[in-house]
C-alpha cells in the first residue's frame, strides 16, 4: 500500500480512544479477531439479495464466493444491504424507484468504514442503481453481475424470457396457442437462478458494466448456475483489494473513452433501449459531459454482431459458449478506445485481443455482420423537441418511413380499458399513441411503450403498428415502437396535445417525428392544455415527481447531478 494512502476505515477502526473502543468492541461481538482491525482494507459487500427479486436470489451465495477473495488478499469483507428492485414484482415500476435505490447505496457507503466496495447486481435497475450510488462516493469499486438464467426449453426449443413472453401472450390473443401450453411454457422458461437470458435489459446492463470496464473480463455473460460465476466473484474480491491498495477509483475508469464504448458496443448487442437513460444517469453522477444525441453519432454506423433475441435467434447462454463479450469487443478493436482502463489495471485491449469465437452463428464479425445497421436512433421534431429514440434492429423496415391517423391513448388505464374493444376504429396504418407514461407523469416511466397490439388486428394477422409514447419498454421486447419522447405529456410536452386522428410521420433515415400540423395550431394547442393533478403529494413518490429530469436528462434527480465524494461523516457519539 502506497505510504501517502490512508484509509477511510482507520477514522473507525485506527484510534485509540472512546469512539475506536465503541466501534471495534461491538463487531467484535460478531467474532472478528483483534488482528483484522490492523489496518487492512475494508471492502463493502453491497448486496442486493432479494427473494422479492428473483434474477438476484442467489447473491448470497455469490457474496460468500467474493469474500474468500477479499480474505485471500488480506482485506475485511463486510457485507451490508441495500433496498433491491425486483423487476417482475414491484409496482408500478422499478425505475420509480431506481434513485431511491442508488441513494441507498451511497448513503450506506459513505456512512461506513468502507475502502472499497463490491457492488452485487443482476436485475434491471439494480445495476445502475447501485453504479449510480457508488459513483456519488468515487471509491475503489468493481461489480460483480448475478449472471443470466439457462436457456428455457419448450417443446424441443430454446425459449427466450420476455421476448417469447410478449409472443406466447400475442398467440393466446389470437387464438393460436392454449392457456393449457401457455401455463406449461411458463413452467419451462424460467428454469434456474439468473436474470434474463435474452439480450434484455439485465443482460444489456451486464454488458454496460463489463464494457465500461467496471468488471472483470467475462462478466456479462456467465450463466448464474456455472461454476465460473463463482471463481469469478472470488477474483472480484482478491482485485477489489488490490484496487483500494492502488487507489483506483471510479473516477479513474470512468471516463469519457469508456463511455464511448459502452455506447458503441450496445449497438453492437442490440442492447436494449434502457440503457440510455442509465448510462446518461451514471454519466452525471460522475461528471462526465455525455447528450441523447451522443447515442445516436456513436452508435449509428455499428453493425449488429450479435444474434439473440429479441433482435436475433439466440440467447445469453449461446453467447458465453460462443466467447461473450470480450469477442464483441475484439472484433471492434478500431472503432474502441483500445486503451481504456479497467478495474483489473489493464486496458481493454490487453484484456480481449486474444478473445475468440467459438459460433459465429452467435457472435459475427465485422465483415458479416447479423445486421449492418443497429444502434438507436434519436428522433426530433415538432412530437419530440428534446429527443425520442427507436431500435431498428427491433422494428419492421416497412413502417420505418411511415404516415398513419393517430389513436390516442391519455393513460395507461385507458389503453387496458380500450385496447380490445372490437369498436375502436384502427387497422394496421394507424399510430398507437400514449400519454401519461413518462417520468413524472405515471409517475416512474413504465415499460408500456410496447403497447400490446389491437385484438382485431391480432386475429388479422398483423404484428406490428407503429407505437409512441413517454414510456419506455422492456429490453426483452420488439417492434416499431418510440420511446422517450421528451418532454413527456405530463409537463406539457408536444405528445400532451395529440388528437384522435392527427396524422403522425416518421422517417428514421432523417432521424425525424413530426405531428402534422401547423406551428400555428401546435401553440394554440399548447396554450389551452393544463396539466394533470398530482397524483402524489406525500412521502418518496412527492419527492420524485417534484425533482426527476426528463429521459434526456436520464430521469435522474436534479439534486444527485455530480458527486459528493467519499468524505468521512461526523462521529455518532
Amino acid at each position: 500500500m502506497s505510504s501517502q494512502l490512508k484509509l477511510r476505515s482507520s477514522e473507525w477502526f485506527g484510534k485509540n480512544d472512546k469512539d475506536g473502543f465503541l466501534h471495534r468492541s461491538w463487531m467484535k461481538n460478531q467474532g472478528f479477531p483483534e488482528h483484522v482491525f490492523d489496518g487492512r482494507p475494508v471492502i463493502g459487500i453491497c448486496n442486493s439479495w432479494s427473494e422479492l427479486t428473483p434474477c438476484n436470489a442467489h447473491f448470497r451465495r455469490i457474496a460468500e464466493h467474493v469474500k474468500r477473495g477479499v480474505w485471500e488478499a488480506g482485506g475485511f469483507p463486510l457485507e451490508f444491504p441495500t433496498i433491491s428492485l425486483g423487476e417482475t414484482l414491484m409496482r408500478p415500476t422499478t425505475m420509480l424507484f431506481r434513485n431511491l435505490m442508488s441513494m441507498d447505496v451511497e448513503e450506506c457507503i459513505r456512512a461506513n468504514p468502507i475502502d472499497g466496495v463490491v457492488l452485487l447486481a443482476g436485475c434491471d435497475k439494480t445495476t445502475p442503481a447501485q453504479l449510480m450510488g457508488a459513483a456519488s462516493c468515487n471509491l475503489p469499486t468493481i461489480m460483480v453481475s448475478g449472471g443470466p438464467m439457462l436457456n428455457g426449453k419448450f417443446r424441443g426449443r430454446d425459449i427466450g424470457s420476455g421476448t417469447d413472453t410478449f409472443k406466447f401472450s400475442e398467440d393466446v390473443r389470437a387464438g393460436k396457442m392454449s392457456l393449457a401450453a401457455f401455463a406449461e411454457a411458463e413452467v419451462c422458461m424460467s428454469r434456474s437462478n439468473g436474470h434474463c437470458m435474452t439480450m434484455g435489459t439485465a443482460s444489456t446492463m451486464a454488458s454496460m458494466a463489463e464494457s465500461l470496464g467496471m468488471t472483470l473480463p467475462t462478466n456479462a455473460a456467465i450463466p448464474a448456475v456455472d461454476s465460473r460465476r463463482y471463481t469469478l466473484a472470488h477474483m472480484s474480491g482478491q482485485r477489489i483489494v488490490a484496487m483500494v491498495r492502488e487507489d483506483m477509483k471510479m473516477s479513474h475508469i470512468l471516463t469519457r473513452d469508456a463511455f464511448e464504448n459502452a455506447i458503441r458496443v450496445n449497438a453492437a448487442i442490440g442492447g436494449s433501449t434502457n440503457f440510455i437513460v442509465h448510462l446518461l444517469a451514471l454519466a452525471g453522477r460522475i461528471g462526465v459531459p455525455l447528450e441523447l444525441q451522443d447515442f445516436d453519432v456513436l452508435g449509428h454506423d455499428i453493425p449488429l454482431l450479435v444474434n439473440l433475441m429479441p433482435s436475433g435467434e439466440y440467447l445469453m447462454e449461446d453467447f458465453f459458449y460462443a466467447g461473450g463479450l470480450p469477442v464483441v469487443m475484439n472484433s471492434m478493436r478500431e472503432v474502441l478506445h483500445w486503451n481504456a482502463r479497467t478495474v483489473n489495471g489493464c486496458s481493454v485491449g490487453e484484456n480481449v485481443v486474444n478473445a475468440e469465437c467459438y459460433d459465429d452463428r452467435v457472435i459475427r464479425d465485422l465483415n458479416n455482420p447479423f445486421m449492418h445497421q443497429s444502434g438507436i436512433a434519436v428522433l426530433r421534431g415538432n412530437l419530440c423537441p428534446n429527443g425520442a429514440i427507436i431500435k431498428p434492429s427491433a422494428a419492421t423496415p416497412k413502417l420505418m418511413a411511415h404516415r398513419g391517423s393517430a389513436i390516442v391513448f391519455e393513460t395507461p388505464d385507458d389503453l387496458r380499458a380500450r385496447i380490445d374493444d372490437p369498436s375502436m376504429e384502427v387497422n394496421e396504418t394507424s399510430v398507437m399513441v400514449l400519454k401519461g407514461a413518462g417520468p413524472q407523469g405515471y409517475p416512474g416511466m413504465p415499460e408500456m411503450g410496447n403497447m400490446p397490439m389491437p385484438k382485431k388486428l391480432v386475429q388479422r394477422g398483423v404484428t406490428d403498428m407503429l407505437r409512441i409514447s413517454d414510456a419506455r419498454m422492456s429490453g426483452t421486447a420488439y417492434g416499431t415502437v418510440v420511446l422517450h419522447t421528451a418532454p413527456e405529456s405530463a409537463v406539457g410536452g408536444p405528445l400532451a396535445v395529440v388528437k384522435d386522428g392527427d396524422q403522425i410521420e416518421i422517417d428514421v433515415e432523417s432521424r425525424r417525428l413530426q405531428l402534422v400540423i401547423s406551428d400555428q395550431e401546435m401553440s394554440t394547442r399548447l396554450a389551452a392544455w393544463s396539466p394533470p393533478p398530482l397524483k402524489h403529494t406525500r412521502g418518496y413518490a412527492s419527492l420524485y415527481v417534484k425533482h426527476v429530469l426528463q429521459a434526456d436528462k436520464g430521469v435522474d434527480f436534479d439534486f444527485l447531478l455530480g458527486s459528493s465524494g467519499a468524505y468521512v461523516p461526523q462521529e455518532s457519539h
